[in-house]
Order: C-alpha cells, then structure tokens, then sequence
C-alpha cells in the first residue's frame, strides 16, 4: 500500500493506494497516530483502494473516534467493493463517505 499526506492548516487528507489489510493497515496507523495531535480534521481519499479488511476498519474506528469531538473525518471515493464492506459493518452508518 502506497500512502501519500498533505496537510492544509489543521486539515490532513491521506490518499492511499493498494489493499487495506493485515499487513498494510499498521502502516496507516502509525502514520495517524503520529499526525492527529496536529490535526482536527482528517480526509481519507479512497479512490484507488482496491479492499478493506477487518484491520483496516479498526484503523479507521481509531481515526474516527480521535476526531469525532473535533473536525470530524470523511472517507471520499469509495469504489462498490469497499462500499459494500462499510454497508454490510455497517461503517456507512458511522463514517461520512462522499
């Protein structure tokens, strides 16, 4: 998985690239944990993300629990596969996904 950062102010968005897994998903943990202190909103480009497991939606429970009392975070271009696994977790009820 390839992760790539910007930071606009308090803003971060975070586009990633590959599969959201075991392996990948303590990459982009340790990544937020290092920037949230910084930060009060996050933005999380979906856009080439090809799979999202367990592991994966626990990175994202961090991520949105960590700013949920501050800017908030949102998921944006989430292919179907993706989607259909937040439908199913019912992450699309909790996460705001554009």
């Amino acid at each position: 998985m390839t992760i790539s950062k910007q930071q606009n102010g308090t803003t971060l968005e975070i586009a990633l690239e590959g599969r959201l897994d075991t392996t990948t998903a303590p990459e982009l943990e340790k990544e937020l944990k290092q920037s949230m202190n910084s930060v009060e909103a996050l933005i999380l480009d979906f856009s080439k993300v090809e799979y999202i497991s367990s592991a994966g939606l626990r990175v994202l429970l961090y991520a949105h629990r960590c700013l949920c009392n501050k800017g908030g975070m949102k998921v944006i271009h989430v292919n179907e596969i993706v989607n259909e696994v937040f439908e199913v977790t019912g992450f699309a009820d909790m996460l705001t996904i554009e």
